[in-house]
């Protein structure tokens, strides 16, 4: 079991990301910013206490905690660190730093229109602006400190596939079978949720899916979508039962500590049709040639455009990324949101960059059929792509 309840953030590393930051701020000519959302507090203080952090572009930062503040002063390693009371306590904070300053930064991808509009007008006369480009691509580039979180999170992803081969059984249904791997992820460490940056884009553990269910439309900007229990959250496992001879596809978001590595793969009851093999096949070729041909500098949408062609060589192009309302991209960012950068997508320009961590995930949608293919989590080394989460890639024949 991971015991994650004292692994703090160290000092070292939150100063590291502050400072990084803090040049873009400088660069933007932003003479601070006020940061809410909590995977942005969490990544720059340490906790994800009810707090507001504020980031000047130089000097020691502010963290302004309303509930806990005991937490927050056990677990942010930050020097300036007040109990506050509501958010004219936060003005009265800031208020000296505000004294000649011409622009602060908020969240404005995240935050809500009536809170912007309350932050707006405290904040008056000083500008506000958007910071969220400025810390999404902050957090793009990885740190060593964040890889190792990463690896323990792919470390407990690879026992859960492997616990799947002694659960599955015919004629469960599929929430049966989430059910017991998502009890098996908790007790070892899984923290149960997970965190997406995207509006209506809802936390969850990830797809459980079989047959013909893995082609079921959702509202999910991913390739699968699934049944779901009801329709008030349509997505991912339902219950149906699993049957012999049909893909179960399993796409679990694994995240300990915070950080959310996000992995594939493929389970049958008995062999799948040749088709459904080729095409899980061609999603192998598909990463093997991205890993073959990525290093800093490589431009994204090529690599889209290199796998989209493979597809279409292959036979599969109708069922690539999704049958009917498929998606544009085959790589998504991954972090401690489960949709950061960078974006591997078609007609979207991003160079790779060393430190860039990113799911590849190739699949393949047959309507009535099933879903094949493959997701693993990268991380783009000087040398080109390190594949941070492990286990047999091909189907997994019980």
């Amino acid at each position: 079991m991971i015991n994650s309840i004292r692994n703090f953030t160290p000092s070292k590393e939150l100063y590291g990301r502050m400072e990084k930051f803090q040049q873009r701020l400088r660069a933007e000519e932003i003479d601070g910013a006020l940061i809410v959302q909590n995977a942005d507090l969490f990544y720059f203080s340490g906790t994800c206490q009810d707090a507001h952090l504020f980031i000047p572009a130089q000097g020691e930062p502010l963290l302004m905690v309303k509930k806990s503040y005991d937490r927050a002063l056990q677990e942010s390693a930050l020097n300036n660190i007040i109990y506050v009371r509501n958010r004219e306590d936060v003005r009265r904070g800031i208020k000296d730093f505000l004294k000649g300053k011409r622009r602060v930064g908020l969240e404005m991808d995240v935050l809500p229109a009536t809170l912007f509009l309350r932050y707006k007008a405290w904040l008056d006369p000083v500008a506000v602006v958007d910071v969220s480009a400025a810390i999404r691509e902050t957090r793009m580039i990885k740190t060593p400190y964040e890889i190792e979180r990463l690896k323990e999170s792919a470390c407990l992803s690879a026992q859960m596939f492997r616990e799947t081969t002694n659960i599955l059984k015919e004629g469960m249904t599929e929430v049966g079978l989430a059910g017991r791997i998502e009890g098996f992820l908790r007790e070892k460490g899984h923290q149960g949720a997970l965190r997406v940056r995207a509006f209506n884009q809802e936390a969850f553990m990830g797809h459980l899916v079989s047959g013909w269910s893995s082609a079921y439309p959702s509202f999910f900007n991913g390739p699968t979508g699934g049944t779901g229990t009801n329709p008030s959250f349509p997505q991912s496992a339902g219950f149906k039962k699993i049957g012999r001879n049909e893909p179960v596809l399993i796409d679990y978001a694994t995240v300990v500590n915070g950080y959310i590595i996000d992995h594939t793969r493929i389970f049958s009851i008995g062999p799948l049709s040749d088709k459904l093999v080729k095409a899980h096949n061609t999603s192998l070729d598909i990463k093997r040639r991205i890993i073959k041909e990525t290093r800093p500098g490589t431009q994204g949408m090529d690599l889209f455009n290199m796998a989209r062609d493979i597809a279409e060589k292959a036979g599969f192009i109708e069922q690539f990324m999704g049958y009917g309302e498929g998606v544009n991209f085959i790589g998504h960012g991954i972090g401690l949101e489960l949709d950061e950068l960078p974006v591997i997508a078609k007609n979207y320009k991003m160079i790779l960059q060393p430190g860039m961590v990113f799911a590849l995930e190739p699949k393949f949608v047959f309507p009535a059929e099933g879903a094949v293919g493959v997701e693993d989590t990268f991380v783009l080394n000087e040398d080109g792509l390190e594949q941070l989460t492990g286990i047999d890639d091909g189907i997994h024949v019980i």
